[in-house]
């Protein structure tokens, strides 16, 4: 059992999501940095998709009622364990009574929290994750709130070095200067002028602090023009989707984004590169690259290769601990 000692209506218990329901009209949702949250599970030897919590709002304080396995990933953040302070994407195990504090990341944005077994909440419509607009999932569909107490999923323990374990190779976050991320042509490309195709290739759209779960506003000196009027019904959309409103500034839908929307779309964000734009900060350039079809798929690929690379490697280092 853990509990919550800080609250805020950002943070929330996400697994992988329910892309399986986007056909219903009902959001993808789930972490939106998959890699970090399955980085914490794998060092925990747990499912990649367990519940862990997803913590943007900071400083954030859980106390541990068991001894308990959990580790932390994700944005770099200085974290302590009653007065241990711990490294980056790393695990270890809790004392009963022992306090988790995690400050504001020095790079990133978001961190996880995951413990052995995964966080303990019924599943909805076949995942665990929090819909804060559908008021389901996760813990009665709503942020976590200081004194709320979770249980975890039944286990079998895990030993652990007194000090802890982790990798030399955290998971990577976008630079300072700025996030780029690799985009495909979508539906009304084409309808856009050249001048625009150009200036969303060359220009620094700047993250403005309309970022949430469900989109990404961004900010540039040019605004990007449709070649003739375009009426369009509302049509399917999908995390990663650039749409463009008629100001002509861009917004990526993220996560938590609605199933079907009218602005034009002129890209669409590759997978692997929607948890890069999960970690940029408010105010930081980002920029696209187009890509080919072939090299999307590849870029899929390597993702999932590396993924299961570095269970490998996790599994490898757990039977060399020395206790």
């Amino acid at each position: 059992m853990i509990e919550i000692l800080t609250g805020s209506s950002l943070n929330t218990i996400q697994d992988f999501g329910r892309r399986h329901a986007m056909a219903m009209g009902v959001a993808q949702g789930g972490a939106m940095d998959r890699l970090a949250l399955s980085h914490g599970n794998l060092l925990l030897d747990n499912p990649v998709d367990a519940a862990g919590i997803e913590i943007v709002f900071f400083p954030f304080r859980v106390r541990f009622h068991a001894g308990m396995s959990f580790a932390v990933t994700g944005a770099d953040c200085p974290v302590t364990l009653d007065d241990l302070q711990l490294p980056r994407d790393w695990a270890i195990t809790a004392r009963p009574g022992q306090t988790l504090t995690i400050r504001a990341p020095r790079q990133g944005a978001r961190a996880y929290l995951t413990v052995r077994g995964g966080l303990d909440v019924p599943a909805v419509l076949g995942a665990r994750s929090t819909d804060l607009k559908g008021s389901f999932g996760g813990l009665e569909g709503r942020a976590l709130q200081k004194g709320d107490r979770l249980a975890c999923v039944t286990a079998t323990s895990i030993r652990l070095p007194a000090a802890g374990y982790g990798l030399s190779r955290p998971c990577p976050l976008p630079p300072a200067e700025g996030t780029q991320v690799r985009v495909l042509p979508a539906a009304e490309h084409d309808i856009f002028t050249p001048e625009s195709l150009k200036t969303l290739q060359t220009a620094a759209w700047i993250l403005t602090p309309s970022a949430n779960r469900m989109g990404y506003r961004l900010q540039g000196q040019d605004a990007l023009a449709l070649t003739r009027p375009l009426s369009l019904f509302s049509h399917g959309i999908l995390p990663g989707t650039v749409q463009v409103p008629p100001a002509g500034q861009p917004i990526i839908q993220m996560m938590d984004a609605n199933t079907c929307g009218g602005y034009p779309k002129i890209a669409t964000v590759i997978e692997p590169d929607l948890r890069l734009l999960s970690q940029t900060v408010v105010g930081t350039p980002v920029h696209f690259r187009d890509i080919t079809r072939d090299d999307a798929v590849q870029a899929i690929r390597q993702d999932a290769s590396d993924l299961r690379t570095l269970a490998a490697e996790i599994s490898k280092l757990r039977t060399q601990l020395v206790f």
